[in-house]
């Protein structure tokens, strides 16, 4: 009878665990990513464009803030309006005018700048194709379970997006480009944002799984500037992305805000342009999913139910093997007794 006893207690006891085990939360297995990257990119260049430096500042230090490491961010900026001779403020970009932040900051790592930002040189960066050489700050090291955030703003038109106002990257190219990624599993899930004209024509030709987009306006309308600032005469950000930084800086890494509630940050009587989504290639409820999958940083946590020492544990140190031969210096002059001549 007491073995009957004591076995009933082990089963429920073994039960128990198991059923512990199983409801345990793990955020990356339900979400089946585990790291996150972003992609930010300013595509134009000249003082009067100093507004598009603001906004990929912008978001730069949004995602910085909610957990993303500078290593897994890569940043192009087309013009270093920080250092331009017209800024009245030098090492500075401000995005409001009463200039509460400087998002230029003392902490930004640009990885890609003038002349660096090509369409070749974007293109290479998400497909990997670029040379052996280039350094890592420089490559876009995802893989099946990175979930990214690609922020484009500059100028544009239907079907396109300018690069320096000298070359243009196409939707059906940038399409392209993302099916390499999802075929060479360099993606789990991308959320894609633009910030320019006509700005719903650029994930058009999009055909990839797992995409989620985002634009500014919609085709046919203009995506506006917010405010200007008189001190240096040019606007200081765009209307949609000072919407946008208006909501990111109420999220924390904790925060339970989701991308349904993102997509809300700027109606048409705030932006004067229709924000474009297409989540048609989006596998997940934009309603169930939190911000922080793209815009913040996972931290992967294990849970178990087994016991683990953590004692010091006595290092096994490499014992120096001194070479048995010992050396010595040579004389540096002769013995004077072997020399002495005898009579």
């Amino acid at each position: 009878m007491q073995l009957i006893y004591s076995l009933l207690i082990f089963i429920c006891s073994v039960s128990t665990i198991l059923s512990y085990s199983s409801e345990k939360p793990n955020n990356s297995k339900e979400t089946g990513h585990s790291n996150n990257w972003a992609v930010l990119v300013d595509t134009s260049r000249f003082w009067f464009n100093y507004r598009h430096v603001a906004n990929v500042l912008s978001i730069y230090r949004s995602v910085k803030r909610l957990g993303i490491p500078d290593s897994q961010i890569i940043l192009m900026i087309a013009d270093d309006m920080a250092c331009n001779p017209r800024n009245p403020r030098p090492a500075t970009v401000f995005n409001n005018v009463k200039q509460h932040i400087n998002v230029y900051g003392d902490d930004v790592e640009v990885d890609y700048r003038g002349y660096e930002v090509t369409v070749e040189n974007f293109v290479r960066l998400l497909t990997g194709r670029l040379a052996p050489e280039t350094p890592r700050s420089k490559k876009l090291l995802t893989d099946e379970g990175s979930n990214i955030l690609i922020y484009l703003t500059g100028h544009g038109g239907n079907g396109f997006l300018k690069f320096q106002d000298s070359e243009e990257i196409t939707s059906q190219e940038l399409g392209d480009a993302l099916e390499q990624m999802w075929q060479k599993r360099r993606y789990h899930e991308i959320l894609f944002i633009v910030d320019t004209c006509q700005g719903s024509s650029m994930y058009g030709k999009f055909y990839s799984p797992n995409i989620l987009a985002i634009s500014s306006s919609l085709v046919g309308e203009d995506s506006l500037s917010h405010h200007v600032d008189p001190a240096i005469g040019v606007y200081v950000i765009d209307r949609y992305t000072y919407h946008a930084l208006d909501f990111l800086e109420k999220v924390e890494p904790t925060s339970s805000r989701t991308l349904g509630e993102f997509f809300k940050v700027c109606p048409r009587h705030y932006c004067l342009s229709t924000v474009g989504i297409r989540k048609d290639l989006f596998r997940r409820d934009p309603d169930k999913v939190p911000i922080t999958d793209f815009f913040g940083s996972v931290r992967p946590i294990e849970l178990t139910t087994s016991v683990i020492n953590v004692l010091p544990v006595k290092s096994n140190k490499t014992k120096l093997i001194e070479p048995e031969e010992r050396y010595s210096y040579v004389a540096q002059f002769p013995d004077i007794a072997q020399l002495t001549c005898s009579y």
